[in-house]
């Protein structure tokens, strides 16, 4: 029987005249992976704190079991800014023992890309003071999940990670032993990651078996039985179930309530997107021309993003863009953006951008754009217009887009300098959808953004007729609003994946750095305009085969060394030799992945 760690009982919460939770009473036990959702403001932060015994209750009381280890990543770390990232990550560990640790290698690999901390200026010697906020918060990540604890708990614990850190994290929360409770907006985090659920909602929160998907079907399930909850979220709800089970129906694997009541539930449900009306009615708003963009090079400094990209942007387009940090991705919008907004007068370091005259883009960037402080919510969204067309006859008001995305009606009157940065977020997007704009570049919309607020968007976003470049970190809302998923790899060059951000992630993985591995230059860009004759292709398609051979004897004798590395960790001059023998391994391993990724386009 699972021991007992933490018990929450009765407990309360108010700020101000609101409470926040209202006679909770709930339990962590050894081996339970809690998500815990819910809209922004509702108490999921103070749940957890409370949880952790950071924050005190009104009422009831929160106890933890005898010598509980607790480990707690908060938003904001305590991280001694005067300290170097050594001292604060391995702590007093000589360098042969921490080296010898398969966890304190496998941790430093997936959250920094290499033992050396590639992306920091001195490595492990770097003083934390001057760090980005992102940077800090994968130092306290990565101190954190180095410690033995009985139980974690994570406070967003994905905010500042790519795509390809969310994936290393998940699975390294899925093999540990210790206990975990995570308040998070990623989705597919969620899903891949825990067997529980606490949805926080008017002070009481309800809690589910299994991951996301999970609860997804029993929330339905729930509302339809109890007929509690309002006609627009229901649909919502509704809309979001049919996405799971048509489009992804691995998601889940053991439900745990009636799947035919659920598939009731959706029966009448459209698919998300008719892709085919939305396309033709693209086309209408659109024209032939969008974005055609012709051997473009893009530049950041002296750095060269990009180069030789031929690559068109139709109309009707869902775009999903990923790839490494600094290959690019927002240096290209800006890019695109610059043509359009200077009726192709302004153009890239190298090549032509060619703009479709219909075009009329709306940018969501990543900085949030500064408005009158005592503006209210609704004349904000009322200075760019008072309806909106949002295509097959679907019109809103200013009042009720606002409404869709979580501003009820006394909210709309709030000033705008009282608005978190979440809400501010949401605003920005509204104003951007207010324009009636027909191409949509987003960089990281979901940032901020409770889970709620984010099926809202999507739910805009599915019957939304024009063209669409969406950046983000959140595979679940990538995968939900896109068609295509493109990557850059960092290799200047632009890719194009047909199995999606899975896909993307099998890339990576064979370009992968290791322990003392640094990172290698980025290849030369080659057209994508390239032809090969059948007899090249077949050429390519042998050696490519040759190449997978070897990679998979490297990765074999790789796998030996990390063994005998590990076994032998307080031998320093066993593990100095092969440490040599791993670095000449790296090194062979990264030419053949770079010769397989040279072959592949070929082949």
């Amino acid at each position: 029987m699972a021991v007992n760690l933490v018990n929450v009982e009765a407990v309360s919460k108010v700020y101000g005249t609101r409470a926040l939770l209202d006679g909770v009473s709930l339990g962590v036990s050894e081996g339970d992976r809690i998500g815990v959702v819910g809209r922004n403001g509702d108490g999921k932060t103070t749940l957890i704190r409370m949880l952790a015994k950071l924050e005190e209750a009104d009422t009831g009381r929160v106890t933890h079991s005898g010598g509980l280890r607790l480990g707690v990543l908060t938003q904001h770390d305590s991280l001694d800014p005067e300290a170097t990232v050594r001292h604060e990550v391995i702590g007093d560990l000589a360098d042969h023992e921490w080296a010898g640790s398969a966890k304190i290698r496998d941790v430093l690999t997936g959250l920094f890309g290499g033992l050396d901390l590639p992306g920091f200026p001195q490595g492990l010697e770097t003083v934390i003071g001057p760090l980005s906020g992102g940077e800090r918060r994968r130092i306290a990540l990565a101190k954190l999940l180095i410690a033995e604890q009985d139980l974690i708990v994570l406070d967003e614990p994905t905010n500042h990670l790519d795509v390809e850190g969310i994936a290393w994290l998940a699975e390294h929360l899925r093999t540990r032993r210790s206990a975990l409770v995570c308040v998070t907006h990623d989705r597919w985090f969620l899903d891949q990651v825990c067997t529980r659920m606490w949805d926080v909602q008017k002070g009481s929160v309800f809690e589910y078996e299994g991951g996301y998907s999970d609860y997804v079907f029993a929330r339905a399930e729930r509302e339809r039985i109890a007929a509690t909850e309002e006609s627009k979220r229901q649909n919502l709800m509704r809309k979001e179930l049919a996405w799971l089970r048509r489009g992804a129906p691995a998601r889940t694997s053991k439900p745990k309530f009636r799947i035919e009541a659920a598939n009731e539930l959706i029966a009448d449900v459209p698919p998300p997107r008719d892709t085919s009306e939305l396309m033709k009615f693209a086309t209408t708003r659109l024209g032939k021309t969008v974005f055609d963009l012709e051997d473009v090079s893009v530049q950041a400094g002296p750095k060269l993003l990009l180069k030789h990209l031929t690559w068109q942007l139709g109309p009707g387009d869902r775009v999903g863009l990923v790839g490494v940090n600094g290959a690019g991705k927002t240096s290209l919008l800006r890019a695109m953006a610059d043509a359009a907004r200077s009726d192709g007068d302004v153009q890239p370091a190298g090549g032509k951008v060619v703009v479709g005259r219909t075009v009329k883009l709306a940018y969501l960037s990543q900085e949030v754009a500064e408005l009158k402080p005592t503006l209210r919510v609704l004349e904000a969204v009322q200075q760019v217009r008072e309806r909106v067309d949002l295509g097959k006859g679907r019109e809103m008001t200013a009042g009720q887009l606002c409404e869709t995305f979580g501003f009820n009606k006394d909210k709309q009157w709030t000033p705008v300098g009282d608005l978190s940065g979440g809400e501010r977020r949401r605003l920005q997007l509204l104003r951007l959808l207010m324009d009636e704009p027909n191409v949509l570049f987003l960089d990281e919309p979901t940032n901020d953004l409770d889970i709620e607020t984010l099926t809202q968007l999507e739910d805009v976003l599915d019957g939304w007729p024009g063209s669409m470049v969406v950046i983000s970190h959140d595979r679940f809302f990538v995968e939900r609003t896109t068609d295509k998923v493109f990557a850059l790899l960092g290799d200047a060059t632009m890719r194009m994946l047909p199995r999606g951000i899975d896909e993307y992630l099998e890339r990576r993985r064979r370009m992968a750095e290791t322990a003392s591995a640094s990172t290698p230059a980025p290849a030369a860009g080659r057209t994508e305009t390239k032809t090969v004759s059948a007899a090249d292709a077949r050429a390519a398609k042998k050696e490519l085969q040759k190449i997978e051979r070897q990679l998979d004897k490297v990765s074999d004798k790789e796998a030996k060394l990390h063994a005998q590395i590990a076994d032998n960790s307080t031998d320093f001059e066993k593990v100095a030799k092969w440490d040599a023998e791993l670095r000449e391994l790296i090194g062979e391993r990264e030419a053949l992945e770079m010769r397989w990724l040279e072959l592949a386009e070929d082949a």
